[in-house]
């Protein structure tokens, strides 16, 4: 009985301190933990640059072939170009979907107050030179974009006059999304967008064939 009270104060100061240790040990481990995190971030792609260019860029572009897409797909009797045009619509919307994702990710807006194709002026083969110098309309048919007097004119076509309207506008729009998939390929930083648009490149000269051979098939002038 009379050795109890000596070690009590014994015990209680191991536990202090090894509580005190404790503490310590996890501050330590979160302050590295921290700075690993800091330090292994990654950088995410600035407003002005290629990868955040091409996603804005795209999805312009890509809303506008989804709209021809579904026209023609809606009208023509043609059982190839109709399929054709579903896949167009299809997988444009989804890419459209993912580079509006990218920029949210980024933590960037969705449009940009310079004129299009802007990203592209580093580019030595794929560069339109000096986009402030061009108007609107000069730089949506750099881009192969269909004129609004031409989407109407699709839109009240019908039949095999539609279906070659459709072909040649899809055509030149397409003639104008490979060089800024390209350009991005080039360019840019982030791999799932050097994917995608390798994608593009891929998907869309193979749909360029096809639409050629479809366009002599149905005999369209021009």
């Amino acid at each position: 009985m009379t050795d109890a009270p000596v070690a009590r104060p014994a015990v209680r100061w191991i536990v202090a301190a090894v509580a005190v240790l404790a503490v310590v040990a996890v501050a330590f481990a979160i302050g590295r933990f921290t700075a690993f995190g800091a330090t292994a971030a990654p950088a995410r792609p600035s407003t002005t640059s290629a990868d955040a260019g091409f996603a804005r860029d795209m999805q312009v572009h890509h809303t506008q072939a989804v709209l021809m897409a579904m026209e023609i797909y809606r009208k023509t009797s043609d059982d190839e170009l109709r399929a054709l045009s579903y896949d167009i619509a299809t997988a444009q919307s989804g890419q459209r979907g993912e580079m509006f994702g990218w920029l949210v990710e980024w933590g960037l807006p969705q449009t940009s107050p310079q004129p299009l194709m802007t990203w592209m002026e580093a580019s030595d083969e794929h560069s339109h030179g000096d986009t402030a110098a061009l108007s609107q309309d000069e730089l949506m048919a750099e881009m192969g974009m269909a004129t609004d007097a031409e989407i109407a004119q699709l839109q009240e076509a019908e039949g095999r006059p539609a279906d070659c309207l459709f072909l040649d506008l899809m055509i030149r729009h397409h003639q104008g999304a490979i060089p800024m998939a390209q350009a991005v390929i080039e360019l840019g930083d982030e791999p799932r967008v050097a994917e995608v648009a390798q994608t593009i490149v891929t998907g869309q000269s193979a749909e360029l064939d096809a639409m050629q051979d479809i366009r002599t098939r149905l005999s369209c002038g021009g």
